[in-house]
This record gives structure tokens, sequence and C-alpha cells, in this order.
């Protein structure tokens, strides 16, 4: 009962990220989608502190206030912060959510990420005793990246521990995820997957002359592109790779597709739209994903709420999301070239499993998974 008269109020919760779309991949789209749905919730209202592409601004509503904060972020590399900018963002996101929370009185801080958000979180729990629900997305669990390894071997190993102690929750994207963290970490982590927008994203009727394959993701290592179009490179079938997104790894692999003669058969086409997305999506007939590893795949979803069958390295996530609407390879550019013929020369099997995939999505639509964060919200201040 008491419960009940307390959700009749506005539970105000300040969400930390230091990215949000235009800026950032997959974390930056999970928060703005997960908003969208809070705010069909009367009980709820957010503030979220975030990071700016040029000057400091603040977008008022009823349901919060946004406030992104100047990192000297430019139009360039958009899904792509550096160690710089992620300094610059959490010395400035600290300072300001002192100020904020002198001002405002919240029940609880998100913080997206367990470094830098979760962090900030704990240093402000430490001062206003406001407690906070850490969110693992991938990169932010020690050891998880690659680039990372120096910090995660002497600071992340043991700081990421203590902050995630000191949560309410700690709640990560994958069991895959949750795994990596209990390496370092034997308190209590829940898990709850990404959503996809399922009205967005759904299958269209394909007018395709030749298979199209498509993968999306950032040109950086860990996606394995390289991979992908080496496994590619001895297909005999009539088929077009197209492969969406930008970054360092670009030139690389222009040099590797013009090496294996790859022109005709392997489009490098940029960064698109959402809109644009959608529509290469539904005009696909295969996905593959060839990354080293993820927290979930949001390019996944979106794949399988367009009813494409899915190809994937066996990465967290993997699992809960491919069961017999695709397959799971080492990762091993021959592994990916046997699975990707046996869907091009396969046009019942590409139909049956792009079918399954739709049918998986529909169970993680973003409505779905708002509603078990709400749970965990009010749980956490009961």
């Amino acid at each position: 009962m008491w419960l009940q008269q307390k959700l009749t109020f506005k539970m105000k919760i300040l969400m930390l990220n230091n990215e949000y779309p235009p800026l950032g991949g997959g974390q930056a789209n999970a928060n703005y989608y997960l908003c969208e749905e809070f705010k069909k919730y009367p009980s709820l209202k957010v503030d979220l502190i975030t990071a700016s592409i040029g000057e400091h601004k603040e977008e008022k509503s009823d349901f919060g206030t946004s406030y992104y904060l100047n990192i000297g972020k430019k139009e360039k590399n958009l899904h792509f912060q550096s160690s710089k900018e992620l300094a610059l963002w959490s010395l400035k996101a600290l300072s300001f959510s002192k100020k904020l929370l002198k001002k405002e009185q919240y029940d609880l801080i998100i913080a997206w990420s367990g470094v830098p958000a979760g962090y900030l979180a704990y240093k402000l729990n430490k001062k206003t005793k406001v407690q906070y629900v850490v969110l693992l997305r991938g990169a932010d669990v020690p050891f998880w990246e690659k680039r990372w390894e120096k910090l995660d071997k002497h600071i992340f190993s043991w700081l990421s521990p203590k902050v995630w102690k000191n949560s309410i929750k700690t709640i990560a994207n994958s069991s895959g995820l949750k795994t990596q963290a209990k390496k370092i970490f034997n308190g209590k982590i829940d898990v709850i997957p990404n959503g996809v927008d399922i009205n967005f994203f759904k299958p269209l009727i394909k007018k395709n002359k030749i298979l199209k394959i498509i993968s999306v993701g950032r040109l950086i290592p860990r996606k394995n592109f390289d991979l992908l179009i080496e496994s590619v490179s001895e297909i005999k079938d009539n088929f077009e790779l197209q492969i969406v997104g930008d970054g360092p790894e670009k030139e690389n692999l222009m040099k590797l597709i013009k090496e294996k003669r790859l022109g005709r058969k392997v489009k490098l086409l940029g960064l698109k739209n959402k809109k644009e997305i959608s529509k290469l999506y539904s005009n696909a007939d295969v996905y593959c994903l060839s990354s080293s590893n993820e927290g979930m795949s949001n390019t996944v979803l979106e794949a399988m709420a367009s009813g494409l069958p899915i190809i994937t390295t066996n990465v967290a996530g993997s699992k809960e999301l491919v069961k017999d609407n695709g397959f799971i390879v080492p990762i091993n550019a021959k592994k990916l070239k046997e699975k990707i013929e046996i869907l091009l020369k396969n046009s019942g099997l590409r139909k049956l499993m792009g079918k399954k995939s739709r049918k998986y999505a529909k169970e993680m639509g973003w409505k779905k998974i708002a509603d078990k964060f709400y749970q965990k919200i009010k749980e956490c201040l009961k």
C-alpha cells in the first residue's frame, strides 16, 4: 500500500551517460529508446546529463531536462570518444551533478556504464547518499576490450568491483557480460537485455536481383570487418556484402577490398541515418556480425526485427539472440564462409530463419524491456 501511494508521485531519476544520440553507438541508442518508453510512465521524471556536439545546451520537457555538456566534440567521429573527451566529460559531469543535486532531490541515479558514469555515481553517493544503479554495457567491464587493457589491469580491475558493490543494483545487458564481470566480482548482477524498436525495424518485401549480406558497426578492430571480407573473398555465388559505418579502419578495409579484387562485391557504405539503415536491413537477405566481443549487439537485434537470418561470432548476447534463427560461429573466416554459403544457397532456410528472428525480436521490444527496468527501479525505491 505504501509503495502504491509513493508511485502516485513523480520518482525523480538522474541519468548519467557520456553519450546520447546523435553522439555514440549502442549505449546511446539504448538510453534514447528507454527514455522514450519511460515517458509513458506518469510516475517517472528523468533528468539526463550527457555530452554535446558543440556548445552546452539544455532541453526541457514535462518528462525532465537533458543537459548536454560541451566536451569540444565536433561533427566528426560521432560514434567514438577519445580518452581526452571521456576525461573532460567526467570532470564536467561530476561538477555539474554536484550543483544539480543541491537544487534537486533525486530518488535514484542511473549510471550508463561502470566507467565513467558508474564511478561518478559512486562519488556522488559518497557525498549525497543518493543510491545508484550501474548498467554494464560492454567495454566498461574490465578486460572486455583490448584498447583499455592497461587501464583495466592497473585501475579498473580493482575500481570497478568497488563501484558495483556500492550500487543498489548492477545490471548487465547479457548473461555473457555478466559472466565476464563475475570474474572479478562476487556480488549480485542482474541481467536485462537490450531492446529493439519493432515498429521501426520490420520486414519488407525484397526486390533483390542478387543476394545481399549486410553488417553494421563502427569500423574499428574489435568489429573484425577484415575477417568478414576475408570470409567472402572466395565465395563464387552472386552476392553483395554491404558494410555500414565509419571509423579508423576504413582505409585498411578499402585496401583489403582492392587486394582481394572485391570492388564489385563488397561495398563500404559509410555512415547512414536510422531511416536509411532500416531500409538497408529490410532489403538485405542475411545479417553477419564478425565482432570479437559485444555486450549485446543492437545491430543484431535490429536485423532480427527486420526479419533477417543471423550469422554471428560467439560473443556475449549471441546465445540469447540466436537459436534456430541463424548460426553462431567461432571467430574464424573459414567458419563464417561456410555458414554464409549455406544461407546463400538455401532460400527456404533464409525465409524460415528470418521469420524466427522477427518472432524473437517481438519478445524484446522496448516496451517490454522498459517494463523490466521499471520493476527494478521500484525494487530500489521500496
